[in-house]
């Protein structure tokens, strides 16, 4: 039960959003395999002195905090993180200095939704 939060100095309208979301959700589901149904993604837009990278060159920035399931391996970790970024670059011209992502595991059970609680992730 993943939350994939964003933020960036992007200025998107309502329809990139939605088509960023749901191309996130795709790439989660394909490199994590999991399901999309219980995918959350939130898309924060701050402004450029919100966000600071140290490596950062000229132009916009997008960090992902993605809130995951504990006991994925690091390669699908890498490999959602490779998509997700060569994504970003390719259709909002994000450089690659400024993309950041952070990955936070939690047990199974702390993530939940009202009619869920989600389980051990058994690579199945």
């Amino acid at each position: 039960m993943p939350l994939l939060q964003f933020d960036t100095t992007l200025s998107l309208s309502a329809e990139e959003k939605s088509s960023f979301a749901e191309t996130v959700t795709e790439l989660y589901t394909k490199e994590m395999e999991t399901t999309a149904g219980h995918v959350a993604v939130t898309i924060r837009e701050r402004e450029p002195a919100d966000l600071h990278l140290g490596r950062a060159v000229s132009g916009p920035m997008l960090f992902l905090d993605a809130h995951i399931r504990q006991g994925r391996p690091f390669d699908y970790k890498r490999a959602f993180a490779l998509e997700t970024f060569a994504h970003v670059g390719e259709t909002f011209g994000v450089p690659n200095e400024n993309l950041k992502v952070v990955f936070t595991e939690h047990p199974g059970e702390a993530m939940m939704g009202v009619d869920r609680v989600g389980g051990e992730w058994d690579g199945e």
